[in-house]
């Protein structure tokens, strides 16, 4: 892949980012950035066309400009409510006369594992394999070449509602550019925040955006469990605006600088402007925090709800890591920390150069992570079976059924 250009396209609730990257001498790196405010979009969903096409119209000329390149193809993420999560199973049997594995037999096996009931309306957006069994041996990584006669999978499958899947790819193609692959937003933070042995000793990701807040919950190097909550930053700004009697991007501010109203400095007294930006009137960090901390709680809350209910109890999860916009909050991680029970941390991509250090933070998180999704993608597919043990024989799987992960 030499000096191909590869790039991610985040259409946010709040921004519109697009990065280009291209591989260089010393693997990929990023070349071109482009942000844009976001219009048509609320909770990961288009609620105005022509404003999500001048947005990622926007978006991707400035990083067009920034890197000196044409961009035609995109990486796209997608999120919302409509996103479901599933596991499922399939078997098959071997077809070589000689009982050994062969790449045919895993294509057949994981496009067995997405035969599920599934409304007209739905369509999968990834089929990822978390582990194989042959014969009755469970956790094997790559199966090909195994002797056997009986093949395995347990799949991730993650599905989405097609009139909203429709709405984006239509505005991605009437801003003159073509979908590569569609992504689920934090399989995208994943890559861009999450190391391989947190992966492997098992985490949760919590990529809070504007409209939404996206769940991946990791083990043993797959991803277990994905889904969205229909909460995000933006419902924090309403609340602080209508709380404090100002106006929404005033809330913004106030927002950024004292978050949760949980400082080292104690108790801190500031200066809000009122809804008429004239007049102003003097706030404790306490008034703040009966505001955004009851807030902060019932997000965190419906998201660990979630997890309970759908990962096994006897998982052992070793931490949460907060990307996304909202990572940002401050006071945001011992909320976190007290909700989960668990050590919390800030995810900030870091696995990719030309990161100058305005991009290096977890708001960045997709749209890097959707770069190296593009790039990497035929060799980390899926988060599941991974480079290393048998890497030629995992290469040639991968290529086969790289094309049928879009489906």
């Amino acid at each position: 892949m030499k000096h191909e250009t590869v790039c991610g396209l985040d259409i946010g609730t709040t921004k519109t980012c697009a990065v280009v990257a291209v591989d260089g001498p010393n693997g990929l790196e990023i070349v071109g950035v482009g942000e844009a405010p976001s219009l048509g979009m609320r909770k990961g969903v288009v609620v105005d066309l022509d404003e999500t096409i001048k947005s990622i119209e926007a978006a991707t000329e400035r990083a067009e400009r920034m890197a000196g390149v044409h961009v035609g193809d995109v990486y796209v993420g997608i999120t919302g409510d409509h996103i479901r999560s599933t596991n499922n199973r399939a078997v098959v049997a071997t077809t070589s006369e000689d009982r050994e594995v062969s790449a045919t037999d895993v294509r057949r096996v994981i496009d067995a594992s997405k035969i599920i009931n599934l409304p007209a309306d739905r369509q999968i957006i990834h089929a990822l394999p978390r582990y194989f069994t042959v014969d009755g041996q469970e956790g094997v990584e790559d199966p090909i070449g195994m002797a056997g006669g009986r093949l395995e999978v347990d799949t991730h499958i993650i599905t989405g509602g097609t009139t909203f899947i429709t709405n984006v790819l239509k505005c991605v193609h009437r801003a003159g550019l073509e979908a590569a692959g569609l992504v689920f937003e934090p399989l995208a933070s994943s890559h861009a925040v999450l190391f391989t042995e947190e992966k492997q000793v098992g985490a949760v990701l919590l990529d809070i955006g504007g409209g939404t807040t996206d769940i991946a919950v990791y083990s043993l190097g797959s991803a277990i469990y994905t889904a969205t909550v229909p909460v995000g930053g933006n419902i924090l700004t309403s609340d602080i605006s209508l709380g404090l009697k100002t106006s929404l991007a005033e809330a913004e501010e106030v927002k950024k600088q004292f978050g949760a109203g949980i400082g080292d400095n104690g108790e801190q007294t500031f200066s809000v402007r009122g809804l008429d930006g004239r007049t102003t009137k003097d706030v404790t960090t306490p008034q703040l925090r009966a505001i955004v901390v009851p807030r902060v709680l019932e997000t965190l809350r419906m998201a660990k709800a979630k997890i309970v209910e759908n990962v096994p109890r006897d998982l052992v999860l070793g931490e949460v890591v907060i990307t996304g916009g909202g990572a940002n909050l401050p006071g945001l991680l011992p909320i976190a920390e007290e909700v989960f029970g668990l050590p919390t941390r800030v995810g900030v991509p870091s696995a990719i150069g030309g990161l100058t250090d305005a991009m290096n933070q977890p708001q960045y998180a997709t749209a890097i992570g959707l770069v190296l999704f593009g790039a990497h993608g035929e060799t980390e597919v899926g988060e599941g079976p991974r480079r290393g043990a048998g890497g030629a024989a995992i290469l040639t799987r991968i290529k086969k059924w790289f094309a049928d992960l879009w489906n």
